[in-house]
C-alpha cells in the first residue's frame, strides 16, 4: 500500500486497533484503612504509604530509614527491589530518572510512620523501612498470604491486588486536585499517559469546577440587570 501498488491494507482485523483494559478496583479512604488494620501491625503503614503515596511494592521493600523525613513529611525513592531467577532480591536504581523523587505523605499518617519506625524497621540509617518477621528483606511471594487474609478481613474486593492502590492513590489524588504534572511526579513517570489516565471527571469535582466558575462569575459580573450579556457574542 506504502508503493500504491494496491488500494487498501488487506491484512486487517476489526478491533485490532483498541484495547480495553480491564477496570481496576478503587477503594475509598475508609476502605484503605480496613485493609490496613487487618494486616499484621509490620505490615500496616506498608499499605498505608502504597495508596497515600502511590510508591509501587518495590519501592516501597526497598526504602531505607534515611529515606523517609519526618519534618517534611515526605519519602524518597532512591532504588526499587529486583529480584533474581535464582530468588537473590537486592536494591537497584529506578528505571528512569523520573522514578529518583520525593513524594509527600499526608501529616495524618505521622504517628503511623514514627510508630512503624520505632518498632519494626531495621536499625540503622541504611536499615530497611519494611522487612520480615525474621528482619530479612520484605519479599513479595512472602507478603501475599498476608495481604490475601487482609484483604479477606475488610471485606473489599476479592479482586484487589496489592498495586491497586497505586491506583486508589492516584485516583484520590487527582480527585483532591493533582494536576497532570503533579500526578507525573508523584508517580514517577516522564510521560503524561499513564497521569491522564486519574484526569478523569468524577460528579464532585465536577461539581466544585462549577461552584468555582460560579465564584468567578460573581466577582467578574457587574451589578445590574442589564449587564447580563454585554460585550458578548454568544453565537
Amino acid at each position: 500500500m506504502d508503493d500504491e501498488l494496491i488500494r487498501r491494507n488487506p491484512c486487517r482485523i476489526k478491533g485490532a486497533d483498541r484495547y480495553d483494559v480491564p477496570e481496576q478496583p478503587v477503594l475509598t479512604v475508609a476502605e484503605v484503612f480496613a485493609v490496613a488494620d487487618s494486616m499484621a501491625p509490620r505490615y500496616r503503614l506498608l499499605v498505608l504509604l502504597a495508596a497515600f503515596t502511590t510508591l509501587r511494592f518495590g519501592e516501597l521493600a526497598a526504602l531505607r530509614r534515611r529515606d523517609i523525613d519526618l519534618e517534611a513529611l515526605t519519602v524518597t525513592v532512591r532504588r526499587a527491589q529486583a529480584e533474581l531467577q535464582d530468588g537473590r532480591l537486592f536494591d537497584k536504581a529506578p528505571k528512569s530518572a523520573a522514578g529518583v523523587r520525593s513524594v509527600s505523605f499526608p501529616a495524618e499518617l505521622l504517628d503511623a510512620v514514627t510508630h512503624h519506625l520505632e518498632h519494626f524497621a531495621a536499625p540503622g540509617r541504611e536499615g530497611h523501612v519494611f522487612v520480615g518477621p525474621q528482619g530479612g528483606q520484605l519479599r513479595r511471594s512472602n507478603f501475599r498470604d498476608d495481604w490475601v487474609t487482609a484483604r479477606k478481613a475488610a471485606g473489599v474486593t476479592a479482586e484487589l491486588h496489592f498495586h491497586d492502590l497505586r491506583h486508589t492513590g492516584n485516583t484520590l489524588a487527582s480527585t483532591a486536585g493533582a494536576s497532570t504534572w503533579e500526578l507525573m511526579t508523584r508517580m514517577g513517570h516522564s510521560s503524561s499517559r499513564a497521569a491522564l489516565i486519574y484526569q478523569h471527571m468524577t460528579s464532585d469535582r465536577d461539581r466544585a469546577i462549577a461552584d468555582r466558575l460560579g465564584a468567578m462569575i460573581r466577582n467578574g459580573r457587574e451589578p445590574g440587570p442589564d449587564s447580563v450579556g454585554e460585550g458578548t457574542d454568544w453565537m
